[in-house]
């Protein structure tokens, strides 16, 4: 956050609106996730961070998640499978119970699975 908040009119002194109402959806996430850092938390829970976000923020928070990751615990929630692709494990879920459970490359291997079917869904 901290490059784009220098690149503001004011950087850190920039107004930026009830809610942050001046800053694009990707500025106010990376906010989101810098202040959720600040506090050096050993698990962190993103449910859904990058889903209202244009291809470009989230391809920006994506490359910064190796370093959100190191040292802690971190549980991704979402549908696209660019925000789980590089995690450990990554467990699919269906109507509330878990269906499958690999790395990215052991899902995609078997490909009647749902993970594979999302796959190819999101990559037409």
């Amino acid at each position: 956050a901290h490059e784009f908040i220098l690149e503001l009119p004011e950087a850190y002194d920039t107004m930026v609106g009830e809610h942050g109402s001046t800053l694009s959806g990707g500025q106010r996430q990376r906010i989101a996730i810098a202040r959720a850092l600040i506090s050096e938390p050993r698990i962190l829970i993103f449910d859904e961070a990058t889903s209202a976000l244009d291809y470009e923020s989230e391809r920006i928070i994506q490359q910064n998640m190796s370093a959100i990751c190191q040292g802690r615990t971190v549980i991704v929630i979402a549908h696209r499978l660019s925000a789980v692709r590089h995690a450990n494990r990554i467990l699919v879920m269906d109507h509330g119970q878990i269906v499958e459970a690999g790395t990215h490359a052991e899902l995609l291997e078997h490909e009647a699975g749902h993970y594979s079917r999302l796959h190819r869904l999101q990559h037409a």
